[in-house]
């Protein structure tokens, strides 16, 4: 059994707000070091999305905000 197999994967959950829109990920706040291409998140209509590169998933704190804002 590999190292990494024992190990618990550590998963990053971010709550986003309606003023946050559009998603996207990297967000501005990461840095440059661990950045991976741009790609913008459609989350209006689960409330949550994820990103395909790093797994981050993205929560809105408010989902019916987000749908009134479009």
């Amino acid at each position: 059994m590999s190292e990494n197999a024992t190990k618990p994967r550590v998963e990053t959950v971010v709550e986003i707000d309606a003023g946050d829109l559009p998603l996207h990920c990297p967000g501005p706040k990461s840095t440059l070091w661990d950045a991976h291409p741009r790609v913008f998140l459609p989350i209006e209509a689960k409330g949550e999305a994820r990103c395909p590169y790093c797994g981050t998933l993205y929560k809105l704190k408010n989902p019916g905000a987000a749908i009134a804002r479009h």
